[in-house]
């Protein structure tokens, strides 16, 4: 029996693998370390790339099995065209990753008794800113499901299916021995009642093998479509625990949103303490779970919003225009259409230059998210990112009545990071304290010891 996994037109909980210039900031500090998706066990990500009603969508894998089980069906508003359908590389993905992940950055204060035109203070929140295989059409009419196109791209076959209800298209699956998860036939109906295709992709073993490669890529299909929406509910059927889903859009206008849910920006442009620069993994996780269940666990989160063509701080190079393409952006000068299947039932957008980057954290259960994720694409070009500060204090000499003053300010600034990583993440606050006594504790100036004798740590 093969493994089945359901998922969506926009992807959701993606099958698997087997391994697998904007407003200025004013920035001054220095990127340390990024939240990327390997923080979290079971994260799908999809890139959406849209302009108009053109859609390009990238499925990152996130399955993990033999190469023989997988099998991904995916709800598509049209039918698709081996044309419209290829492989891509996986480092596209984690470029884009890399790029928009959550970030902390870090800071050292100047000399207080120095005289300078300028303190190296924490920037305030960013300001705005026809098928080459011949298709085998055949139908089962006493199940109701026709084949509308068969065809292979890369390493998978593919077909794409119609159906008129869904116990016929459940069982037409079975018997090609695909191995349905129980509640599916519920949730096939939607898509269904809606005029939906269903695009069924499993591995082609021998092309596999042949091509040496060894992980599955990545799907990438086009389409065009009113419709720019994240069917979830398939994703969920295989679902028994919350999963976290990171979707990259590219627009060429700007902050994309999702509409029927709120979406909400993470906690962003905090100073915590010095001992998160080795625990940065663990406060993103504890931080996004706290405004997760503050936010009653049934909203999305921005996490980066940006300009393509720069960043600030970087925690990756910003991707280069072949990099952007193979992402599946389509409007660029040099490439316009590109993309795009050479259909004539499809009106090319005008060429643009600008792509703008969204990233949406969404984590999902059964009983929390009910709906479909429905997107829309915003004029709002203001840059945001989720980033973390360091700032580290003086630590020469300080003589003057101006040292003598931030001597006396550093008890407090200190105490304002533990009770800001506490409400953050709920971390006991005590056990704050005693971590932020350890790193203090390492400085050797001298009048580190009336500090934390002050803070009460010595």
């Amino acid at each position: 029996m093969k493994f089945f996994r359901l998922l969506t037109p926009f992807l959701l909980t993606i099958v698997a693998v087997l391994c697998f210039a904007p407003a200025a900031w004013a920035f001054c500090g220095f990127y340390v370390a990024k939240a990327d998706t390997k923080l979290y066990n079971k994260a799908s990500q999809v890139v959406i790339a849209r302009d108009d009603e053109h859609t390009v969508l990238t499925m990152a894998n996130d399955f993990q099995g033999e190469v023989k089980d997988f099998a991904i069906v995916v709800p598509v508003p049209t039918v698709l065209q081996k044309e419209q359908v290829r492989v891509t590389e996986p480092k596209i993905i984690e470029r884009l990753d890399a790029f928009s992940a959550p970030r902390l950055v870090e800071y050292f204060d100047s000399d207080p008794c120095a005289v300078t035109d300028s303190v190296n203070l924490p920037a305030a929140a960013p300001r705005s800113r026809a098928v080459s295989q011949e298709a085998e059409k055949t139908s089962d009419r006493s199940l109701g499901v026709t084949v509308e196109a068969r065809f292979n791209v890369g390493e998978y076959d593919i077909v794409i299916l119609s159906a008129k209800e869904s116990g016929g298209l459940e069982t037409w699956l079975k018997r090609n021995g695909y191995k349905i998860p129980r509640g599916a036939k519920q949730l096939l109906k939607p898509y269904i009642r809606s005029s939906m295709k269903f695009f069924v992709a499993k591995v082609n073993l021998d092309k596999f093998e042949k091509s040496g490669y060894q992980f599955l890529r990545p799907l990438q299909i086009s389409y065009q479509s009113p419709k720019f929406m994240l069917p979830i509910r398939l994703g969920m059927i295989n679902a028994t625990t919350e999963q976290d889903l990171i979707v990259y859009i590219l627009s060429p206008q700007g902050q994309a949103e999702i509409t029927n849910y709120r979406t909400v920006k993470i906690p962003s442009n905090t100073n915590i303490p010095l001992f998160v620069k080795d625990e940065f993994g663990e406060f993103y996780k504890s931080m996004f779970q706290t405004v997760y269940t503050k936010e009653d666990r049934k909203v999305g989160f921005l996490e980066y919003a940006w300009d393509m063509s720069s960043c600030d701080p970087c925690s990756a190079d910003p991707l280069t225009q072949e990099e952007l393409k193979q992402a599946g952006v389509f409007w660029l000068d040099d490439n316009s259409g590109s993309n795009l299947p050479a259909s004539p039932s499809f009106r090319r957008p005008s060429p643009k230059n600008n792509v703008f980057i969204s990233r949406l954290h969404v984590r999902y259960s059964r009983d929390k998210f009910p709906e479909d994720l429905i997107f829309q694409q915003t004029a709002n070009s203001e840059s945001f990112q989720g980033r973390y500060v360091l700032q580290h204090p003086f630590q020469g000499e300080l003589k003057c009545q101006a040292g003598r003053e931030y001597k006396q300010s550093l008890p407090k600034r200190f105490e304002q990071e533990a009770q800001t990583l506490a409400k953050l993440t709920n971390w006991n606050i005590q056990d704050i304290r005693n971590k932020m006594k350890l790193s203090i504790g390492d400085l050797t100036y001298p009048w580190w010891e009336n500090l934390l004798s002050w803070l009460g740590l010595y």
